[in-house]
């Protein structure tokens, strides 16, 4: 196939025959793709960010219920890709999963944009009922569309191309970049919301993504697929765990001779990735002692081996994860009490400061990307620069200014309404806005680090065929970051009710101690990268064996950790 022209790591059209390296794939088929994910997050970010503000203000629920509500339906973005992980490596590829997922989030889409331009029913609670089933549509839609774009757009480089494989290094970057593109249009669509109508705030994002769904269509004929290469992903995962259940009293040798594996020839014909044995979770090679009935492979253990891996680095992220949901829930009512006023007319939409976020995140993505990366890669000759554990681990730390700074600023809120001697929710606090701009500022370069670092791990270090289930545990990680935030929020409500008869986080802010909620999050953060920084030290990164065929027959083995 090689000398044809063809890819090298096996992949087909739509139909199922080779295609050509040089008329499909790569950036000509990614941009038809990133016209989706610029649109996607227009829409996430559009009807996200102003969440609590619509359900307080439009449909009256008291700010906890708010804070409560937005963060579990956001939650639920992110935790639905497993199910739509699990169809697409199962069953129907990430072509044919997102296809269809991506007709349901339009149809969410639409009917939200319906409920609130029309305002179809007279009561209130028939609008909220109506408004939520539209919310979890496109959360069922977004189940199956997450999780399969970005590992398809990743898809469509091939890792046999020394060429290619060096454009895949930077896709990420400039695929979030893409993201983060769409989500700085979300801050207009934001202030329209607001000063010109709900109705026409959530149709502009509805248009965008139906257009964006005619690009991906139109550019099918460049797309790249991988064939599947085994029957289903999580029944050979079952099939491990039942073999060294079942292996359990056999004792086994540290020779790993003692282990079965298919011959080489196997995975040459195949052109699936042979995986290199790793010392962890020993007890799960019985599964492939060569003395039982029907041995697994080496290369089965371990793709078992390293879902367990990623999942202890997935606990760690579940606490910065719950950082994230700071930005679309407190940030954004700390901004209703400040002076938004810019001129006599002009009020700025708290929501919108999210825009602040997605400018550092594109200013920075390039300058990692041009300068960062080449400088760190020629001193630790990683060809990331620097590991993709030590990225999110770095972006970890920064978390932990945002919530120092944040803490600061909310202190300082306080002060400012003591001088004042203001007590109402309605009262505005002589303070500007813009004192929230250093951790809006702080939490996009974080972002850089943690959010882009932790999307790529997590599709990097997935088994081979497996990568949407991999990208899955990136955006579960989100998602039950916001359960989590949902979980902390009404515990702390309740607790220090309680305790102190009035809530840290009442619906009166200018009576609240959002403060000591900030201060908990700055503590809960700092003990988590305690943690984090422990399993990152004991991470093993996944090795391959790639096997490459000479012209006069010989085999070459070749590592790639």
């Amino acid at each position: 196939m090689e000398n044809k022209g063809y890819t090298q790591d096996g992949s087909v059209d739509l139909r199922g025959r080779p295609v050509l390296a040089s008329k499909t794939g790569g950036w000509k088929a990614c941009g038809f793709l990133l016209a989706y994910s610029a649109f996607d997050s227009m829409v996430f970010y559009s009807v996200a960010s102003n969440l609590v503000v619509y359900l307080t203000e439009q449909l009256h629920d008291n700010m906890v219920n708010s804070v409560r509500n937005a963060s579990t339906w956001i939650g639920m973005i992110w935790v639905t890709p497993i199910i739509g992980a699990y169809i697409a490596d199962t069953y129907l590829g990430r072509f044919w999963t997102f296809f269809i997922a991506s007709l349901i989030h339009l149809l969410g889409m639409v009917l939200l944009t319906i409920g609130v331009a029309f305002k179809l029913f007279p009561s209130l609670k028939d609008r909220m009922i109506f408004f939520y089933v539209a919310l979890y549509i496109i959360a069922i839609g977004t189940g199956g569309t997450k999780p399969n774009i970005m590992p398809f757009g990743a898809d469509q480089f091939d890792d046999l191309n020394p060429d290619e494989q060096k454009l895949k290094s930077s896709f990420f970057n400039w695929w979030m970049f893409g993201y983060f593109f769409g989500a700085f249009f979300s801050s207009i669509d934001i202030y329209v919301q607001q000063s010109v109508g709900w109705g026409i705030g959530y149709a502009i994002p509805t248009i965008g993504i139906a257009a964006s769904l005619i690009a991906f269509y139109i550019g099918v004929p460049f797309y790249r697929h991988k064939m599947k290469k085994a029957q289903s992903p999580m029944s050979e995962i079952f099939m491990v765990i039942k073999k060294a259940f079942a292996n359990r009293h056999k004792k086994i040798s540290d020779d790993s001779v003692a282990l079965y594996e298919f011959e080489t020839q196997h995975y040459l014909t195949s052109s699936k990735r042979q995986l290199q044995h790793s010392d962890n979770f020993k007890f799960l090679d019985k599964a492939a002692l060569r003395d039982s009935s029907m041995p697994c492979t080496i290369t089965q253990v371990e793709a078992v081996k390293l879902f367990l891996r990623m999942f202890f680095v997935w606990l760690t992220t579940l606490i910065p994860a719950t950082m994230f949901t700071q930005v679309n829930t407190f940030f954004v009512k700390q901004g209703l009490t400040l002076d938004r006023s810019i001129g006599p007319n002009f009020k700025i939409p708290p929501a919108s400061l999210g825009v602040i976020i997605v400018i550092a995140i594109l200013i920075c993505v390039p300058l990692y990307d041009k300068f960062f990366v080449p400088f760190m890669r020629r001193r630790t000759k990683n060809p990331r620069g620097i590991s993709l554990l030590q990225r999110f681990g770095t972006g970890m730390f920064l978390l932990i200014f945002v919530m120092i700074v944040s803490c600061f600023t909310e202190r300082t809120r306080m002060q400012v309404i003591k001088s004042h001697g203001i007590k109402s929710a309605t009262d505005v606090v002589p303070m500007s806005i813009f004192w929230l701009l250093p951790q809006y500022v702080i939490f996009g370069i974080s972002d850089v680090f943690s959010l882009i670092g932790m999307m790529e791990f997590f599709y990097d270090q997935a088994p081979e065929g497996m990568q949407s289930l991999g990208t899955a545990f990136f955006t579960s990680s989100l998602g039950v970051g916001n359960f989590l935030n949902s979980l902390l929020v009404t515990a702390i409500d309740e607790i220090t009710r309680k305790a102190t008869g009035k809530s840290w986080l009442s619906d009166n802010l200018n009576d609240s101690r959002l403060d000591y909620y900030y201060a908990f999050l700055i503590l809960l953060t700092t003990l988590n990268l305690v943690v984090y920084v422990c399993v990152a030290s004991w991470f093993n990164y996944k090795k391959e064996v790639h096997c490459v065929a000479e012209k006069n027959g010989k085999e070459i083995e070749g590592m790639e950790v």
